[in-house]
């Protein structure tokens, strides 16, 4: 692992007053030879971030020869969109530099948990290809990324979605308008990526409607999709080491990027 990477050599747009300084980064966790990349984005209800969501499951895709970056983005008092600006901005720099990193430019996923499962899966739909002719090369790159994994996310902004990630994201006044946007299940087009999903039937602080109505939305366009639903656990378990059916997540997950060609 080296220093970490700020996002910009600037202030980060869209940010809170009086939290201009506030500095987005990422933190890599490079595996020699590797030629993909996972960027992780951590839990936390867009109000912290759970730091068992991040480096070690940095570590564990280093141990299956992957390299990752766990993105330090955001969060209240920021609103959005500067945490999805955050997260677009990771997946171009780290495509933009992707030959420094010896990583293959097609091959970058996101994997998220929680809110940083919304925000993974917002990144999932809410894209572009670059501009062109930006004077900053970085968003001259596509912010899309390859494929997405899901970990007990929120996934949308109507019924059964998280109210904390939802007050702190959008504020508590969101109009309908910016409530539907947020609401990653109804942004999913034709192209977007194809994802690994997994939740708890009985958690309790994010239904897992989220993953079904998100698995649903895939469907439809007849995008790819590998989710699981356990039987029985709770919220936030990241890793899940003291849940040993839960705990096999991991394993799926990294079944399922070896079939990707990860």
């Amino acid at each position: 692992m080296t220093s970490i990477i700020p996002l910009w050599d600037h202030a980060a747009p869209y940010a809170a007053i009086g939290h201009e300084d506030e500095m987005p980064h990422l933190i890599p966790f490079i595996h020699p030879g590797s030629e993909s990349a996972v960027i992780i984005c951590p839990g936390g209800g867009y109000g912290f971030l759970a730091d068992h969501e991040g480096a070690p499951i940095a570590e564990l895709l280093n141990r299956a020869g992957i390299s990752a970056f766990v993105l330090k983005y955001r969060v209240a008092p920021h609103q959005q969109p500067a945490p999805l600006t955050d997260g677009q901005r990771a997946i171009r720099y780290v495509r933009a530099h992707a030959e420094d990193f010896g990583i293959h430019p097609s091959k970058i996923a996101v994997l998220g948990f929680s809110a940083g499962g919304h925000l993974t899966a917002m990144l999932g739909t809410v894209y572009d290809e670059g501009q062109t002719e930006h004077a900053d090369p970085i968003e001259r790159v596509s912010s899309r990324p390859d494929r997405i994994i899901l970990c007990y996310p929120v996934i949308t902004m109507e019924s059964y979605g998280h109210a904390g990630s939802r007050e702190n994201l959008l504020g508590p006044e969101a109009s309908d308008e910016l409530v539907i946007a947020y609401s990653a299940e109804k942004q999913v087009k034709a192209d977007a990526p194809e994802a690994f999903i997994w939740h708890t039937s009985d958690d309790g602080a994010v239904p897992v409607q989220n993953s079904l109505r998100y698995a649903l939305a895939l469907g439809a366009h007849g995008i790819p999709y590998d989710l699981h639903v356990f039987e029985k656990g709770s919220h936030g378990l990241g890793l899940a080491e003291d849940n040993a059916a839960v705990s096999a997540w991991s394993g799926l997950c990294l079944t399922w990027l070896k079939n990707q060609g990860w």
